[in-house]
């Protein structure tokens, strides 16, 4: 059960104007333990005196810690930031900026949300093949193996997969896998939810994922390159009409 009021008063405390903030990490994933923290993201908006002036403003403001009994990690870019995130091909940004799991709203935050649908490309998934080699290097490094940064490879392919096929934005690893069924997910779910004591993998586990690997990570590469989906995002202007309005309305 998410306490939303606690996660709100963390957001209220933000030094900046938010245009949202929602929630990422395990629980947008679909896999988060009793005792997993709560990843906070979003878009704040700094004064135009810190745009214009000579002193920049603080264009990512990040805070951690534990709050009213909860461990929270919060990160927030400044608008023209994540802006510019958003047409350059990368996932993980819409996934924060459509995560269902709202703590705070604006009526620009459903604006930014409509214009999400056209920044993805067909080049997204050149990002979450990356994201997925980056997520497997973290699960090989560790010893013994661990279920959890195994789960964050499945979701990252997952997504991918599905985002270049379908246009789609889903970073949940249990509905991605509603369609995908590979057999063992829920079992790795259950299993990272157990406790510590049950995410441990062994040599056999480990070399049966190494090839589930390799085939989704071909699998992506596969369906990339025969995706629809446009080659470059097509609302710059849109963008930047909103960007202005918000410097403009503070």
């Amino acid at each position: 059960m998410i306490d939303y009021a606690k996660l709100r008063r963390q957001v209220d405390a933000h030094p900046f104007p938010l245009v949202f903030a929602t929630i990422s990490g395990a629980h947008l994933y679909g896999f988060p333990s009793p005792d997993s923290d709560f990843d906070l993201r979003g878009v704040h908006l700094l004064p135009l005196q810190q745009v214009v002036g000579m002193t920049p403003g603080e264009e990512t403001v990040e805070k951690s810690g534990v709050y009213d009994g909860m461990e929270v990690d919060l990160v927030t870019h400044d608008a023209k930031k994540f802006f510019g995130l958003m047409l350059k091909q990368n996932g993980y940004v819409l996934e924060q900026l459509l995560s269902p799991l709202v703590v705070h709203a604006t009526p620009e935050h459903e604006e930014l949300k409509e214009l999400a649908r056209q920044c993805v490309t067909r080049y997204h998934g050149h990002h979450y093949l990356g994201f997925a080699a980056t997520q497997w290097k973290l699960f090989r490094k560790e010893e013994p193996p661990r279920v959890k940064p195994l789960l964050y490879v499945y979701r990252v392919l997952l997504t991918g997969i599905h985002l270049v096929r379908s246009g789609e934005v889903e970073a949940n690893l249990l509905t991605l896998n509603e369609s995908a069924k590979l057999p063992y997910i829920d079992e790795l779910v259950e299993r990272k939810r157990s406790g510590p004591e049950k995410g441990k993998l062994d040599a056999a586990d480990v070399a049966f994922h190494e090839q589930e690997y390799l085939r989704l990570v071909a699998a992506l590469e596969a369906a990339g390159g025969m995706s629809t989906l446009p080659e470059q995002p097509s609302c710059a202007e849109q963008l930047n009409d909103l960007l202005v309005r918000l410097r403009l309305s503070k």
